[in-house]
């Protein structure tokens, strides 16, 4: 078996909720699907997906078990250190996999909110455990699959919008202490003083730096 992350483009619905004067961010849509190729090259069959969903929904979605992190770690394992939302519902809706998450009050959960505010494109991510095997061009995931998470990522089409949501963060990122106030700050700069033909370039790069730098923390 090997560890299997797939990243899912279809748009997601952010939605807003006041409660005591705390604004609440969820996020709910597409969060898998099944019987299509998707960009890796990967195929899910609805009864592979259909088991591992209602696995996952079994012992951790109806336990409040089902949290995610934002950007994927490198093993199948959820660092609570590290996670950003609660999953409150996943089912099948054809051969979609709907869910909708509720982003948590944790540090992560602080600069979710911050990307959201700024604009930024964020996506879901499946991330499970499984074994493959070549069919027609694809790679077929086979009913030993394991879904162990489902992360919040950077929409890979729109890392440009990094520098709204998460420069104009940079006062609570740094009254938490996840990241010196400075360290944005020289990304920031960074990206202000390059060249337009490599702007595009220049926020890819500085985008992975700041998602390296919540790994290591």
């Amino acid at each position: 078996m090997k560890l299997i992350a797939e990243f899912n483009d279809q748009h997601l619905e952010v939605l807003t909720e006041e409660k005591n004067g705390k604004k609440k961010y969820i996020i709910e849509g597409v969060f898998a699907q099944a019987e299509q190729k998707n960009r890796n090259g990967r195929v899910y069959p609805k009864m592979v997906m259909e088991k591992a969903v209602g696995k996952y929904v079994a012992d951790q979605v109806s336990k409040g078990r089902a949290v995610g992190e934002l950007n994927h770690p490198e093993g199948p394992t959820v660092n609570l250190d590290k996670v950003s939302h609660k999953i409150e519902s996943l089912k099948f809706e054809g051969n979609n996999v709907m869910g909708k998450a509720t982003i948590l009050d944790t540090p992560m959960g602080k600069i979710v909110c911050g990307l959201l505010e700024g604009g930024v494109g964020l996506g879901v991510s499946t991330r499970g455990m499984g074994s493959l095997m070549q069919q027609n061009g694809a790679m077929i995931v086979k009913d030993d699959f394991l879904l162990n998470a489902v992360d919040i990522v950077q929409d890979p089409s729109a890392p440009g919008a990094f520098v709204n949501g998460i420069m104009e963060g940079v006062e609570w990122v740094w009254n938490n202490g996840i990241i010196e106030a400075q360290t944005i700050e020289k990304m920031e700069t960074e990206i202000k003083k390059a060249p337009r033909t490599n702007l595009y370039e220049t926020e890819v790069r500085e985008f992975k730096n700041f998602l390296s730098l919540l790994k290591s923390k």
